[in-house]
């Protein structure tokens, strides 16, 4: 059996989640875990920030239920409304520093939403990439050529298609699969403890 995190790095409900799925992570190590982009400000839906007038109240909402900041950087790039959020980017970004740290995939994720919702930058930048890796103690000109080079591309594309597959609808969705058996553990919230039990119930 694997676990299957299948989230947006622009989601803000997903990075409601990133404490729940870091930690889930820490607890089951004999459980490897697949992380999947899924897309969601793509195509039409990539505009700029100010026309997804729900955000504010949202993220206000996210913190009082998982306690996840989005701290002044990132706020003030909500203010100015101009930032277009760019899914496809963050997938590539997600692939990139998964080929160069396969074992830390949910580690990265999770600094992916960091660098967005905590240091407000953009995650369609290399520069951005640069920085993540360093922190990460990876190689970072590995990292940024990663991103850079046409298989990203279409490893964004892949994860894109797998999300669907698994008949994923919103972000963030936590799966347990095993074999032909898809199970859901986690849709848009969910404590560490509430997704044990749910594991814990599979037998």
């Amino acid at each position: 059996m694997q676990l299957v995190y299948v989230y947006d790095a622009y989601c803000g409900w997903s990075h409601g989640f990133s404490a729940t799925v870091r930690e889930i992570a820490a607890r089951h190590p004999e459980l490897p875990v697949e992380v999947v982009s899924g897309g969601l400000f793509t195509g039409r839906r990539r505009v700029p920030i100010r026309e997804f007038g729900y955000v504010q109240g949202a993220n206000e909402k996210i913190t009082e239920l998982t306690g996840a900041v989005f701290a002044e950087p990132y706020q003030r790039l909500v203010a100015d409304g101009s930032f277009v959020m760019d899914s496809e980017a963050a997938a590539r970004g997600l692939a990139a520093l998964r080929a160069v740290a396969p074992d830390r995939v949910v580690e990265s994720a999770t600094a992916l939403q960091d660098a967005f919702y905590i240091d407000g930058l953009s995650l369609s930048d290399p520069a951005t990439y640069r920085k993540l890796a360093e922190a990460l103690g990876l190689d970072a000109d590995a990292v940024v050529a990663a991103f850079e080079a046409p298989r990203a591309r279409a490893d964004a594309a892949a994860d894109f298609r797998r999300s669907e597959e698994l008949g994923v609808s919103g972000f963030p969705t936590l799966l347990a699969v095993d074999g032909e058996r898809v199970v859901p553990l986690a849709r848009g919230r969910a404590t560490a403890d509430e997704v044990d039990a749910r594991l814990g119930a599979l037998g």
